[in-house]
């Protein structure tokens, strides 16, 4: 299962982290985890294509850490759209991804 944790401040989002796999299929043949990864992914290279000083990212095996660092309109619009298109996806599969967020 991919398990997504959204920490917000102030209804901002300041981190995100995910975690494992989607175990929907075996590697390569997983549409869950290649939609979930191909979303954060997009939005990782958007945000950072934009400003590369506004999140710092971490990536290790099927792990990935998003903090942001400074908080402007585009690139919170983008973590938004990011967050509501996993929750899309996990309302189509919800034994693949958890989401959880805390304020």
């Amino acid at each position: 299962m991919i398990r997504i944790k959204v920490l917000k401040k102030n209804n901002n989002i300041e981190k995100i982290t995910f975690r494992g796999h989607a175990n929907y299929a075996e590697y390569g043949k997983d549409i869950v985890c290649a939609a979930a990864s191909a979303t954060v992914l997009t939005t990782i290279n958007g945000i950072l294509s934009l400003d590369s000083s506004t999140i710092d990212v971490i990536q290790k095996d099927n792990n990935i850490d998003i903090s942001i660092i400074k908080h402007n309109n585009i690139s919170d619009k983008l973590l938004s759209n990011m967050l509501n298109s996993l929750k899309t996806i996990r309302s189509n599969y919800p034994k693949n991804i958890e989401i959880i967020e805390e304020e």
